[in-house]
């Protein structure tokens, strides 16, 4: 219950002031036939009913992702049960994690069978997916930007509010959810009163409108001009789509419980009340929430509504910074500072930069748009836009993951589909009047998305076509020329198969390797969270004795890495753990096969060796990777389990050294000048204005070593 109550000051601010100007942007030429009020109210109730309530609470809600709702969470889902990621790190260990379980399709599984490989085997299916995963999430963004006002005298008192409404964020989302949730509460409850004071007033005939004729009726009346007056119907929904995106800031029960409660109700009330309101009152309709106002409420419920308003655009907010969040750790955005502002719930996040480039965009708009019908307009584009995507990748988990009966499914996709299609062609009739404005936003933040996940796939693809093998590596790393020096390194690259260049660069320079040396992947999967048990999995590059291993650290799309003090200590921890899980199934010696193959990797749970970490490891073992070959011809004799774990330790006690490549990249010279542009101009203008790697992966700068290379892709 406390999280539906906190939901309330989070979620519904949007949602909750559509009646400030729904009827005003639906009758833009006034009413001229008091049955469209009644035709108006039966769209309005039908829409509530069937879009915000039946699919975005009962269904949608259903297909969160250990939790995170948003479109991202619907595209690590499809990426989970299907290889629909651009970049090809994917391991058989990833499936054996705990949050990444999810029932594959078998032979019995015709349908879903047939559409995962589709989605595998065709690059294009999987960029159309990716596209319309950012268009989607780009679409949050920028309706997190429009932020209405209520008039233009009160513009100045709206800017002043949401500056230090971003001020506030920092706070975090309990504290925000708190402090504005009896606001939206009490704007609810005004909400409710001044509908049940018009019906009463003026008559319970308007609730006729539940019969859907009258919508039919509406439309053979007004034909056209009834198609284009869907815009302004459509508005009653708008920051539905913020249930979702917001649900890794709450849980499915919460939300469920404040909409059909409490916010499903009031808006039905007052819906029905400024129906009733205007049966007799026809000409007030260009402001009709504030003239149906009774007048002993009417000043404070102004003074709510001012806030009420201001406050809905911390729906999108929070939905943005959660779809920011997860894109960020799916390798799709630039590298910002992510901080989270709760120790109990995972999903409430802030982030410094989009803040201040949501509040910027937001008092831009409230003082370039002032009335509430352009700001109407703007709206209604970026909203359905969201819900049609949502309704597509929904009905993609229908038939692949949930494998849902084909007449459910068709059923959904007809009914959502046709609504949503009907009012997006509806909005998009009006985009020179403010429409252009989430589309403009849209379009530019789809580019920064497309530009740094185009240019980084690009990058793995040269680093996996130029790795080097193991056994290279170590002949280079065994040189007379090359000294060990105590300590662990620790050299990130992004490969979990075979070994960057960069190595090679780093041998050529340097002429050291440390005593435990680690090429080490941090690597974000399409899950929520990881456990911190399964984090961490090794092997060895052979020959064992020689101190170097492979370790692919995972991370879900909602985490961060821990800070180095703890990050250094769960690290060792589970190196030791996995030397000691090495010796002991290996007998104290391996035998090695005459030929270099490649070999499965092998899984194992394990009993800690000590209570550092609470909880059993589960450490990846593996003999050999397609790039980390077997040496053959002889029996290698493996030193004591002990003995590699003392010198593990005494390595740590020397210190530990971060490597990480700082590549320069630029486009081959015989590239296309569009590659050109994309790659030396826009990637590298983003690149020098977002985090460096190594504070987006916590490393301690005083430890760090950087080893220049460029890159001509």
């Amino acid at each position: 219950m406390s999280l539906a109550f906190q939901s309330l000051g989070v979620v519904y601010g949007d949602i909750g002031t559509s009646p400030l100007y729904v009827y005003a942007s639906t009758f833009t030429e006034g009413i001229h036939d008091e049955d469209d009020i009644i035709g108006v109210l039966s769209l309005i109730i039908y829409t509530l009913t069937l879009v915000a309530l039946l699919k975005y609470v009962f269904i949608v809600l259903q297909a969160n992702d250990n939790g995170e709702g948003g479109t991202f969470a619907l595209y690590s889902l499809i990426c989970r049960y299907a290889k629909t990621g651009l970049i090809p790190n994917q391991e058989p260990e990833d499936r054996e994690l705990s949050n990444y379980t999810l029932e594959l399709p078998n032979t019995k599984h015709r349908r879903a069978h047939k559409i995962k490989e589709k989605l595998e085997n065709f690059k294009f299916a999987k960029i159309i997916l990716f596209l319309v995963t950012i268009m989607g999430t780009s679409m949050v963004i920028g309706d997190g930007i429009l932020t209405p006002s209520i008039s233009d005298t009160v513009v100045g008192v709206s800017v002043a509010i949401l500056i230090l409404l971003f001020a506030f964020q920092r706070f975090g989302t309990d504290k925000v959810g708190f402090s504005f949730a009896p606001i939206i509460l009490l704007w609810f409850t005004f909400l409710t009163g001044i509908g049940l004071a018009n019906l009463s007033k003026h008559g319970f005939t308007v609730l006729k409108a539940l019969n859907p004729l009258y919508i039919i009726q509406y439309f053979i009346r007004n034909g056209r001009k009834g198609w284009i007056s869907l815009g302004g119907v459509f508005l009653c929904i708008t920051g539905t789509e913020a249930m979702f995106a917001d649900l890794g800031h709450f849980s499915v029960r919460a939300v469920q419980i404040s909409f059909s409660c409490i916010a499903y109700p009031a808006l039905l009330t007052i819906y029905c009340g400024q129906a009733a309101y205007l049966t007799k009152n026809t000409s007030n309709v260009s402001n009709t929430f504030y003239d149906s106002i009774p007048d002993p409420f009417y000043w404070p419920t102004f003074v709510v509504a001012v806030a009420a308003s201001i406050i809905a655009s911390q729906a999108m907010i929070s939905g943005a910074f959660s779809v920011i969040s997860q894109s960020l750790r799916m390798g799709c955005f630039p590298r910002v500072k992510v901080v989270h502002t709760s120790a109990k719930y995972e999903g409430q996040v802030y982030i410094p930069e989009i803040n201040y480039f949501l509040m910027l965009a937001c008092v831009a708009v409230t003082l370039a748009f002032r009335t509430t019908e352009k700001i109407g307009h703007a709206y209604g584009i970026a909203v359905v836009t969201v819900m049609v995507i949502t309704t597509f990748m929904v009905t993609l988990i229908m038939l692949v993951i949930w494998k849902t009966n084909i007449v459910w499914i068709a059923m959904f996709l007809i009914i959502f589909g046709s609504i949503e299609m009907l009012y997006l062609s509806s909005v998009m009739y009006k985009f020179t009047s403010g429409g252009y404005l989430p589309l403009a936003i849209t379009v530019v933040l789809m580019a920064v998305m497309a530009i740094w996940q185009y240019v980084h796939v690009l990058k793995y693809r040269y680093e996996l076509r130029e790795k080097i093998s193991g056994e290279t590596a170590i002949q280079m790393a065994t040189s007379p020329d090359i000294n060990r020096v105590p300590g662990i390194a620790l050299f990130y690259t992004e490969l979990v198969h075979g070994i960057t260049p960069l190595f090679s660069h780093y041998i050529s320079n340097l002429s050291s390797v440390h005593n435990v040396f680690v090429l080490i992947s941090i690597k974000s999967l399409p899950v929520s969270r990881v456990t911190p048990s399964e984090r961490f999995f090794f092997r060895y590059v052979e020959p064992k004795d020689f101190g170097m291993f492979r370790c692919v650290v995972r991370y879900g799309y909602k985490e961060d890495i821990e800070e180095p003090d703890e990050f250094e200590r769960q690290f060792v921890h589970y190196l030791k753990e996995f030397i000691h899980h090495e010796y002991f199934i290996s007998g104290g010696e391996v035998e090695e096969t005459e030929k270099e193959e490649e070999t499965n990797v092998q899984t194992t749970t394990l009993v800690p060796l000590s209570n550092s970490v609470p909880s059993s490891g589960r450490i990846g073992s593996a003999h050999s990777t397609s790039s980390d070959k077997i040496r053959s011809g002889r029996v290698v004799q493996v030193q004591s389990v002990e003995n590699q774990k003392d010198l593990v330790e005494k390595a740590r006690e020397k210190g530990m050294v971060y490597l990480m490549g700082e590549t320069e990249i630029t486009a081959d010279k015989d590239s296309s000048l569009f590659k050109k542009f994309v790659v030396n101009h826009a990637y590298n203008f983003l690149k020098k204005n977002c985090r460096e790697g190594d504070k987006a992966l916590a490393i301690p700068r005083s430890k760090l070593l950087k080893v220049g290379m460029t890159y001509e892709l």
